[in-house]
């Protein structure tokens, strides 16, 4: 058996409850965390703060994973796919700075990956990907109520409208990574 490699990665590609959903689908994560970061409003944010677009933060995640398992390369790539990363500061009807594409990167190895995920699917958009690639700053968990939130709301509306159609796509496309 190989050694495990553990990994952090922190991304966002609008609510981070269609992000976290989609990830939590995937071979080799361990651990996903919602949260905010990239923001410039002092101490820790609360949702409605994010939400106003007031604090600058993102909704993003923080995934743990297993590198032996899936490469930070292909968590991109899946990433880049399960998203629109060619709209600025939009994903579908969420509008605002907090939904805007991003990658912060852990390490400098990271940000090139990132840079280079972002190079090989660009042939594949119509329009420009404007995905955010910075080094990551604070990262500040969610409250609570936000953590697995399709797994414990799939009922609710958003998650049937717009989550559940995501992961159909998901299936189709990345078949062999998922649990």
């Amino acid at each position: 058996m190989r050694n495990s490699k553990i990994q952090i990665a922190t991304i966002g590609g609008g609510c981070f409850w269609c992000v976290e959903a989609v990830f939590n689908q995937i071979k080799g994560i361990q651990k996903i965390v919602s949260g905010y970061s990239g923001g410039t409003a002092p101490g820790k944010p609360t949702y409605r703060e994010v939400c106003s677009g007031l604090t600058g933060h993102a909704e993003v995640i923080q995934v743990t994973f297993d590198a032996n398992v899936i490469s930070y390369k292909d968590l991109l790539v899946i990433f880049m796919t399960s998203h629109d990363p060619t709209t600025l500061n939009r994903q579908g009807g969420d509008v605002g700075t907090q939904y805007r594409s991003v990658i912060y990167y852990h390490t400098a190895e990271q940000e090139k990956i990132a840079k280079e995920v972002i190079k090989e699917v660009s042939p594949y958009y119509e329009d420009p990907i404007v995905t955010e690639v910075s080094k990551l700053p604070i990262f500040y968990e969610a409250e609570d109520y936000h953590q697995d939130y399709y797994s414990n709301n799939t009922e609710q509306g958003f998650c049937s409208a717009v989550i559940t159609p995501k992961l159909a796509k998901l299936r189709k496309m990345h078949a062999n990574m998922l649990k």
